[in-house]
């Protein structure tokens, strides 16, 4: 997935993993905040 967004981009395939770990990470990050709001 990193070569491919790094592809899509235009840019090297590290920036791209970059990228992809970022927005895993941060998506990952809004789902645990919206999932221990609906337990509250």
């Amino acid at each position: 997935m990193g070569y491919v967004g790094g592809a899509g981009c235009g840019c090297g395939p590290g920036v791209g993993g970059l990228f992809t770990s970022t927005g895993v990470i941060l998506v990952l990050f809004i789902l645990l905040v919206i999932v221990s709001r609906a337990w509250i």
